[in-house]
């Protein structure tokens, strides 16, 4: 598992342009999973159900991870219009996010290089009214401890990114911590260190 930052999308975009008299529309939305990159893409489709083609394209998670995309040429040419979408979305380095381009036809047929080219052309015009925000990588640390090291523990996770912490008293207290995955390796390594290698946490790929 990777655990750094990425860029998402702060704001919904809408934007248009005609193209030798086709009109082209996209929609771009941040979508954190394929299952709403799948809803969004279905209300478009619903939206302009009069339209020749709704193309689309997703990056639904981590912009490196080849697991969460997708595309669609809805009709027109194989490879004129989804996957130029696609590249255009990976391009840009933004993770979570989908793009559906609306297309009405105006008659005049644009040949594939010319659909290649107006697909990704409107879609690239469309990211420059996107805002862009952070990602900040989650993971869940978790181990056990005697009762005597809550306070060390407690001191030591002071200056980290910690989003929730929660604690479960048996006989000795089990630990669960959420917080910023990009500082959790250093946290458990200090953990371990200060403690004399008596409490040892983990992070889900080590379990």
């Amino acid at each position: 598992m990777t655990h750094s930052s990425y860029d998402i999308p702060k704001n919904t975009v809408f934007y248009q342009e005609v193209i030798k008299k086709s009109r082209f529309i996209v929609h771009i939305e941040h979508t954190p999973d394929v299952d709403a990159a799948r809803i969004f893409i279905a209300d478009i489709k619903e939206k302009y159900a009069d339209a020749v083609h709704n193309c689309w394209a997703y990056v639904a998670g981590r912009p490196d991870d080849s697991q969460v995309l997708g595309f669609s040429d809805d009709g027109e040419p194989n490879g004129t219009a989804g996957k130029p979408i696609l590249n255009v979305l990976l391009g840009s380095g933004i993770g979570e996010i989908t793009a559906v381009v609306t297309r009405y036809f105006g008659g005049i047929k644009l040949g594939t290089g010319g659909l290649v080219r107006a697909y990704g052309g409107c879609v690239n015009h469309a990211l420059e009214e996107l805002e862009r925000g952070e990602k900040i990588p989650e993971v869940i640390i978790s181990g056990t401890s005697d009762y005597s090291f809550q306070g060390v523990i407690e001191q030591i996770l002071k200056p980290y990114t910690v989003l929730d912490l929660k604690k479960e008293f048996n006989q000795q207290v089990n630990w669960q911590i959420r917080m910023d995955g990009r500082h959790a390796p250093l946290a458990i390594s200090e953990i371990t260190d200060k403690t004399s290698g008596r409490v040892i946490f983990k992070m889900p790929d080590d379990l």
